[in-house]
């Protein structure tokens, strides 16, 4: 096992960690800064299989965009523990009986699987990188780039006008 491998298992180890504690946390804002360091350590699993634009894209949506918005809805939330649902012992039943049956389905799949061993050492090839995104796109991917890019500019322009208050045309 080289340290490329080591460091994967690592980073997956840590990756799960951070994930069940998003579920396990009872504080909101603690599951929300969990969920950023999931975001990060999956973005390291992007970059360990050399997907550099990825791992950027997930850091910057992600991480950035998208758990700012979950952090503000928190803050606006009134989240007092006596507006909080009690779990009744037929809910207690009904989750377990739900994980029960997803360990079942999980070992289910897992049984008939085999390791293949890997062709080529992980980041050894350049299948992630920009410049092979950018070239893509730029060839044989124009037409829908290009297209994509008058949607974004008629939906920039809509909103635009949408958010404008309503000015009367004969004043």
């Amino acid at each position: 096992m080289n340290l490329i491998e080591i460091i994967a298992l690592v980073l997956g180890a840590l990756t799960i960690a951070s994930g069940l504690m998003v579920v396990l946390s009872t504080h909101p804002v603690r599951s929300v800064l969990y969920l950023i360091l999931t975001f990060f350590l999956i973005s390291a699993n992007y970059i360990l299989l050399n997907a550099q634009f990825l791992a950027i894209v997930n850091i910057v949506v992600y991480a950035g965009a998208v758990m700012v918005l979950f952090l503000f809805v928190l803050m606006l939330l009134n989240l007092s523990k006596d507006n909080e649902p009690k779990a009744s012992n037929l809910m207690k039943l009904a989750a377990s009986v739900a994980a029960g049956v997803l360990v079942l389905v999980l070992l289910a799949a897992f049984r008939e699987t085999t390791l293949v061993e890997m062709k080529t050492a992980v980041g050894a090839n350049s299948e992630g990188l920009v410049e092979n995104l950018g070239n893509l796109l730029f060839t044989k991917y124009v037409l829908p780039f290009e297209l994509s890019s008058v949607l974004f500019i008629a939906a920039m322009v809509g909103a635009v006008l949408l958010s404008k208050k309503e000015k009367h045309l004969i004043d």
